[in-house]
């Protein structure tokens, strides 16, 4: 493991929770979003994480796929709603907002760790560094 592995590892962290932190936000500014019961609902985004060099402690992770969530959505029954088809039905996404919530906590906190990881790094460098001067 060479010296400035550690910025590279984190540094892909970073990267891999700030698309998770996207695509849950986008999930959650859609988790209301109708559409109209013949068309496709708004389909949650799911990021799946890969290791880089899976087993050998080096290389860190990436973003391997995007998965998505059900197009049949769910239906409401709101028949006063401009998008509502005959039966008064209309389709929202099948998300939680809860699930949602949760997920943006979970990633937030990987993204917080990582940052601090390289933050600490950075300052045990610096102090390396230092040493040497005198």
């Amino acid at each position: 493991m060479a010296i400035f592995d550690t910025f590279g590892i984190s540094g892909s962290g970073l990267l891999l929770h700030r698309k998770w932190l996207d695509a849950v936000s986008d999930n959650i500014a859609n988790v209301n979003t109708v559409s109209r019961t013949n068309e496709d609902a708004f389909q949650e985004r799911m990021i799946i994480a890969r290791a880089v060099d899976y087993g050998t402690g080096e290389g860190g992770v990436r973003a391997a796929r995007a998965e998505f969530g059900d197009p049949e959505g769910r239906m409401v029954y709101a028949p006063d709603h401009p998008l509502a088809d005959e039966e008064g039905y209309v389709k929202y996404p099948d998300m939680d907002l809860g699930d949602q919530m949760s997920q943006m906590i979970m990633a937030q906190r990987g993204y917080q760790a990582n940052l601090a990881v390289v933050e600490r790094a950075t300052a045990l460098y610096q102090a390396a560094l230092q040493l040497g001067k005198g």
